[in-house]
């Protein structure tokens, strides 16, 4: 279980993000100066990875990302217009509100990290499961496989063709190897 994060702690986030980053959309701007400036919403306010998952998230994206500007969910309706979101928070302050912020380096940002939260919302399905990762690491193994034998086939073609015996020998026996060691 996580220890929750400060209200101190969060305002002093938001201030610090907005002196050091220039949001897609104004509006992303006036959200966060609100929710500084109101204890008892940034009390409900959580920051997570993920928001889309959460049954009232808000994502805001700084100019130095990539990532979709600005959007809002609340249940199944979403929406990229931030006057429904700011007038949802003045609203509901009481409701949590978990907000993702994209930035350039947001997973290496001391400062985020310190604020973030695990995100409860997130199905398991999202994360790969331990039968996934065994196929994964058998598709790659048969794809190095593949990869090393027809290497060697056409290392051991190339000798061949210069009748170059010793080289042949050598490759015909890292060929017999390497086809051992995947039947074991």
């Amino acid at each position: 279980m996580q220890t929750p994060v400060s209200v101190k702690d969060k305002k002093s986030f938001i201030q610090w993000f907005l002196n050091n980053y220039q949001l897609k959309k104004r509006e992303s701007v006036w959200i966060l100066n609100y929710i500084v400036n109101h204890n008892k919403l940034l009390s409900n306010v959580h920051f997570v990875r993920e928001a889309k998952f959460c049954p009232r998230g808000l994502i805001i994206t700084s100019n130095c990302s990539d990532e979709v500007p600005f959007r809002f969910y609340k249940k199944q309706l979403v929406t990229t217009d931030a006057e429904k979101p700011f007038h949802d928070i003045r609203m509901n302050q009481h409701e949590p509100l978990y907000i993702q912020l994209n930035f350039n380096k947001s997973h290496q940002s001391i400062f985020y990290a310190a604020v973030l939260v695990e995100n409860p919302f997130i199905p398991d399905e999202y994360f790969i499961t331990e039968a996934d990762q065994k196929m994964a690491k058998q598709l790659l193994d048969k794809a190095i496989y593949d990869s090393r034998r027809k290497s060697l086939w056409e290392k051991i073609d190339s000798a061949l063709d210069e009748r170059d015996r010793q080289t042949f020998t050598e490759l015909s026996e890292q060929l017999h190897k390497l086809e051992r060691s995947k039947s074991n």
